[in-house]
């Protein structure tokens, strides 16, 4: 198993061989993937959100990815979509993730439809096993990058990733999506 440099003082293991620190849907999706070069550590559920995490760990936020999940609707039909972007920026949703969806307004999901349709927990959401129907945009600083902690669906483990594994998950595609936080 490799090394990784934004561990910190986390203890990772090889996902697949702690699928206990894994929510399903993010299971089934790396069980799909050919070989997946993931790592998964175990975490105090009161510390997985960013910057509670960094701080306790010693995890750079410059290497913390963050999930969001947008809504807007469209002739009635709701429609939804991820935005990945790197803790030490922000996701430009009306300038990017708004046109994608084809909707006029975009907003933050609401945290019950997000858990309800992911499988995931609030405070877990990752890229990972998230609805093959929806749009995962992957800000480009996000899939350069050669290592990255993320959620695992659940509040009491992280994932560490690549940023080539994250862009190559369906649905997904590469943008200019952040601007400075």
């Amino acid at each position: 198993m490799r090394t990784w440099t934004v561990a910190g003082t986390l203890a990772v293991e090889p996902a697949a061989e702690r699928t206990d620190l894994l929510a399903e849907p993010v299971l089934k999706t790396l069980a799909m993937l050919d070989d997946p070069d993931v790592g998964v550590a175990e975490i105090a559920p009161e510390l997985a959100d960013t910057a509670a995490f960094c701080e306790a760990y010693s995890s750079p936020p410059s290497a913390a990815a963050n999930c969001l999940v947008v809504s807007g609707k469209r002739a009635g039909e709701l429609r939804y979509a991820a935005a990945l972007v790197l803790a030490t920026t922000r996701a430009d949703v009306k300038r990017v993730v708004r046109p994608r969806l084809d909707v006029r307004k975009v907003s933050f999901a609401r945290m019950d439809e997000v858990v309800g349709l992911t499988g995931m927990v609030y405070g877990g959401i990752t890229p990972v096993g998230l609805p093959a129907d929806w749009p995962l945009l992957v800000d480009e600083a996000v899939a350069n990058s050669p290592e990255l902690v993320a959620g695992s669906g659940i509040r009491r483990s992280k994932l560490l990733v690549t940023g080539e594994l994250v862009a190559s998950l369906p649905g997904a595609e590469v943008v200019d999506l952040a601007k400075p936080a």
